[in-house]
């Protein structure tokens, strides 16, 4: 029997903030695994996760304080400013 499990396997935190986040999907046959592929992407500090699951939104609350999402805002946009000269 086949089995289709989706799982959020990775969440990594960079020192600015911004969450990386990898789903594995994994075909199951009779409980071994015969094949696994990967999603990923990215969340910035203070990004919207009204659709992320709970573990990760439970992670930003944790490491999205309001001094990291403020630092992450102003490094952004000090970055803009630099790119438009």
């Amino acid at each position: 029997m086949l089995k289709k499990v989706v799982v959020i396997d990775k969440v990594e935190v960079l020192e600015d903030g911004q969450m990386q986040i990898r789903q594995a999907t994994k075909i199951m046959e009779d409980g071994k695994e015969i094949s696994k592929t990967y999603h990923r992407w990215c969340l910035a500090p203070g990004q919207d996760v009204t659709d992320q699951i709970d573990k990760v939104k439970d992670i930003t609350n944790t490491v999205w304080t309001p001094d990291v999402v403020s630092a992450f805002k102003s490094k952004r946009e000090a970055k803009e400013k630099e790119d438009e000269i």
